[in-house]
C-alpha cells in the first residue's frame, strides 16, 4: 500500500486492483490511515471507504460497488461531488474499469427489466410514480422533467422549460386545428403548450397513473380538457391519424428491441404525410446504460446512439429534417435541479429517508458529469414523411418571433416566450 504496510493477501490484491484503476487518474482512495493510489489528487477529488468489504465490492464492480457504497454512507466523497463524478466517469471510460461481473449484470437487467408492455408499466412505476409531492420539490412549475433549453446562461430554469416547449412547437411547425399525438407526456406540459399557444388538439399517452391524473387536473384548471385528452394507456395501443408525432424523453424508455415496433406505431399515426419529433438522451457509441441507474433509478432504460434512434425513421422512409445536440443544455438543466433537490432535502428525508436521500443526489449529480464529460448526450430529432411538402428553407423559425409565429399571429394566438426576452 502506498504507506508502505504490506498489509493482508486479501487486502493487498484489492488495493492492487483500485491503485491500478486510479494511478493515472486525481482520484484519491483512503480506508482508516491507508490511501491508495496518487496523493496529489486535483481540488482534494477523492474518497474516504469505510470498511474492506466495500473495497471488495468497488474492486469486483467499481461503478456498483461504488454507488450502493455511497448510498449506504459506506463511502464518502471529499470535495465537490460533481467534480469527482467527473473524474470517475473519464476513468470508467477505460477497459480496465470494465469487469466481468458489471457486464454479467447488466445481461441479467437487460432479462428482468425489458421493456414488454407489462415490463414497461413495472419500470415506469418505479420511478414516475414515487410521489407528485416529491417531484414538486424541485421541478419547475410546470412539472417538465426533461431537458430544458436555455437562450442564454441566466435564464431561469422556469424560463427555460418554457423555451424548450416553445422550442419544439417550432421546430414540428404547429399550425392551429391540426392532431397531435403525445408519446410519452409526463406531467403534461407539452400537452397543454401545445393545446394553448398554437391551437391543435392533443391525445397524450402515458402509463404512469400519478402523472396522468395530475396532467388530467391541469388541463381542467387551464380550460384545454376539451383540447387535451390524456390517456393511462402504453404507446404501442396508440389509434388513430395525425398530422404530428412527439416524444420527449421517453425513446430512453423503450430498449432498442422495440424500434421496429415503435416505427410502425409511428407510420401508422402520421403516415407518409405527417411529421414529428423525437427528444432523448443519446450516446455516440453503442453501449448499455450504467448498470448502478437501471438497478436503482431508471430499471429497463437504454439510450441509443443517433444511429439507433435514426432506425426509426429508415423504416419508414422518412427525411430527417432537422438534428440537434442540446447535451450543454441538459448540463445546466440539471445544474438546477440539484441545487433545488439539496435545498429540499430536509423535506425528502421526512419522505423516504436518508438512504434515498444519497441515491437520489448521486443519480442527479452522476447525470451531471455526463452531461459534461460527454458520456450522455441529448438528441431532438425532427423527421417528416414523404408527402410532407412544407419543410422549413432555413432554421430562422427556430429563433425569430416572426418566422415562427407568422401563421399562429394569423389565428390571434400569443407566445409567452422570445429570445428578446433574453
Amino acid at each position: 500500500m502506498s504507506n508502505g504496510d504490506s498489509g493482508s493477501p486479501i487486502e493487498r490484491l484489492l488495493s492492487g486492483k483500485i491503485e491500478r484503476l486510479v494511478e493515472q487518474s486525481p482520484i484519491r482512495v483512503r480506508m482508516g490511515d491507508k490511501e491508495l493510489g496518487r496523493r496529489d489528487g486535483a481540488g482534494g477529488c477523492g474518497i474516504v471507504v469505510r470498511d474492506r468489504g466495500t473495497l471488495a465490492r468497488m474492486a469486483l464492480d467499481p461503478e456498483i460497488g461504488f454507488g450502493d457504497g455511497y448510498i449506504e454512507g459506506r463511502i464518502e466523497v471529499e470535495g465537490d461531488l460533481v467534480h469527482f463524478l467527473e473524474e470517475a466517469t473519464r476513468l470508467m471510460q477505460s477497459d480496465r474499469a470494465r469487469s466481468w461481473y458489471n457486464r454479467l449484470f447488466k445481461q441479467w437487467l437487460r432479462f428482468a427489466q425489458a421493456n414488454t408492455r407489462s415490463g414497461s408499466a413495472k419500470n415506469i412505476h418505479h420511478h414516475y410514480d414515487l410521489s407528485n409531492d416529491f417531484y414538486k420539490l424541485w421541478l419547475d412549475r410546470r412539472m417538465v422533467y426533461t431537458c430544458a433549453y436555455f437562450p442564454a446562461p441566466s435564464a431561469t430554469l422556469e424560463e427555460a422549460q418554457e423555451a424548450k416547449l416553445e422550442l419544439v412547437c417550432r421546430k414540428l411547425q404547429l399550425q392551429p386545428g391540426e392532431n397531435v399525438v403525445e408519446a410519452g407526456c409526463g406531467w403534461g406540459s407539452l400537452a397543454l403548450h401545445m393545446a394553448k399557444h398554437y391551437g391543435v388538439t392533443v391525445r397524450a399517452f402515458n402509463i404512469s397513473r400519478e402523472q396522468i391524473e395530475f396532467a388530467r387536473t391541469q388541463a381542467k384548471m387551464e380550460g384545454l380538457a376539451g383540447q387535451v385528452e390524456f390517456i393511462e394507456d402504453d404507446y404501442r395501443n396508440i389509434a388513430g391519424r395525425f398530422d404530428a408525432f412527439v416524444s420527449v424523453g421517453m425513446l430512453e424508455h423503450v430498449g432498442h428491441e422495440n424500434y421496429r415496433e415503435l416505427a410502425g406505431v409511428i407510420r401508422n399515426a402520421i403516415g407518409d404525410a405527417g411529421r414529428g419529433l423525437l427528444h432523448f438522451i443519446g450516446r455516440n457509441r453503442p453501449q448499455p446504460f450504467s448498470a448502478w441507474i437501471r438497478k436503482h433509478i431508471f430499471p429497463g432504460a437504454y439510450a441509443p446512439t443517433l444511429r439507433e434512434a435514426l432506425e426509426i425513421c429508415e423504416r419508414n422512409n422518412y427525411a430527417v429534417v432537422d438534428v440537434e445536440n442540446l447535451r450543454l443544455h441538459y448540463a445546466k438543466t440539471l445544474e438546477h435541479w440539484l441545487e433545488r433537490y439539496e435545498r429540499a432535502v430536509d423535506r425528502v428525508t421526512e419522505m423516504f429517508g436518508p438512504e434515498f436521500v444519497r441515491m437520489w443526489r448521486l443519480y442527479l449529480a452522476g447525470s451531471i458529469a455526463g452531461f459534461r464529460v460527454g458520456t450522455l448526450q441529448l438528441f431532438q430529432v425532427v423527421f417528416a414523411g414523404a408527402e410532407r411538402r412544407e419543410i422549413p428553407w432555413t432554421r430562422a423559425h427556430l429563433y425569430t418571433r416572426e418566422g415562427a409565429w407568422a401563421d399562429a399571429g394569423e389565428a390571434g394566438l400569443e407566445s409567452e416566450w422570445s429570445p428578446a426576452r433574453y
